[in-house]
């Protein structure tokens, strides 16, 4: 289909006025929304807005959803010739507080990408449950959500462009999709004396969340390109396979369609961006839909499977157009 085809927002969201959805079944899961941990939700059906609840305007912390936002600028950082995804961490120079061994220098940025690094060091916001032993993976050969892996693609980010990461953000992605709230002044390094890479912690509000929609447009918007059509394919595929039906890209996470151990899982297949406590970007090609979840406070947000219920109600409100 012609991008021209194609509904984007202006400086507000279009509303949804076409039906097509339930408004029994949207109402069911408002009050599911206001049991407790969700502070706003937002559903994009076609490029319009279905139904939104909460402070959508709110800015807080996205958490790890940050790491696909990052995806974002690889895509268009590479597809410019700016990153060379086959470079070794020995190309790069990268170090840290315990010195990496001669086999982990060898890897590459695409394999950080993947969460395929092999390098099991200490990392801001640490992830030590289920961490292998260090020098037990080759890089490449195993996937591991690891934080060491995410922080230093920061840090390489900053190093190739000469860009910060933030403005970076604002510059070639935030101001091309015209988000309403989004600003640097909201985002801030964590650093930490367990490792040179601090963490990038990004502040976002529910309706800025328009990279969905970007993607969801193989990375056009309003007739300009902004992300590679090939890097939104490839960043977005399951390059390593996880079990019961959930997939790893490149800092995307995917969910294969009806897969009982995915508790995210429906009736299509969908990708998506996930932080802690409750922070989502969901893209759902098939069924031309964007949901987004926030929970500002974190610690008391919703579970992944809380999610999933929640995307299941707001699927079946839905009709199957």
């Amino acid at each position: 289909m012609a991008d021209a085809a194609f509904i984007y927002p202006n400086s507000e969201w279009q509303q949804h006025t076409e039906g097509g959805w339930d408004a029994a079944v949207l109402e069911s899961l408002v009050l599911e929304l206001e049991r407790g941990g969700s502070t706003a939700m937002v559903i994009i059906d076609s490029g319009r807005l279905a139904r939104s609840w909460g402070d959508t305007a709110y800015k807080s912390s996205v958490a790890s959803v940050s790491n696909s936002l990052i995806s974002i600028l690889y895509g268009i950082h590479a597809g410019a010739g700016r990153i060379d995804l086959s470079a070794t961490l020995a190309d790069l120079g990268i170090i840290d507080v315990e010195p990496l061994t001669t086999d982990e220098r060898t890897a590459t940025i695409r394999n950080l990408l993947a969460a395929r690094s092999g390098v099991y060091l200490p990392s801001v916001y640490d992830t030590t449950r289920g961490r292998p032993e260090r020098g037990s993976h080759p890089p490449g050969s195993f996937w591991f959500y690891n934080n060491w892996d995410f922080n230093v693609l920061g840090t390489v980010l900053e190093v190739q462009t000469g860009e910060n990461l933030f403005e970076s953000f604002a510059t070639r992605v935030a101001a091309p999709l015209g988000m309403q709230d989004f600003s640097p002044a909201d985002c801030r390094y964590q650093h930490g004396p367990e490792s040179r890479h601090p963490v990038y912690k990004m502040a976002m509000s529910a309706r800025d969340a328009r990279v969905g929609l970007l993607y969801l447009r193989g990375g056009r918007w309003n007739g300009v390109q902004v992300v590679p059509e090939d890097w939104v394919r490839l960043s977005t595929a399951p390059h390593s396979d996880l079990g019961g039906g959930r997939g790893y890209g490149y800092l995307w996470m995917t969910v294969e369609a009806n897969a009982l151990e995915a508790s995210l899982s429906i009736r299509a297949p969908l990708y998506y961006a996930s932080g802690f406590g409750g922070q989502y970007i969901i893209i759902v090609p098939a069924l031309d839909l964007v949901v987004v979840h926030r929970a500002a406070q974190v610690d008391y947000g919703i579970s992944h499977g809380h999610m999933g219920e929640l995307m299941r109600l707001a699927i079946s409100a839905r009709s199957n157009r």
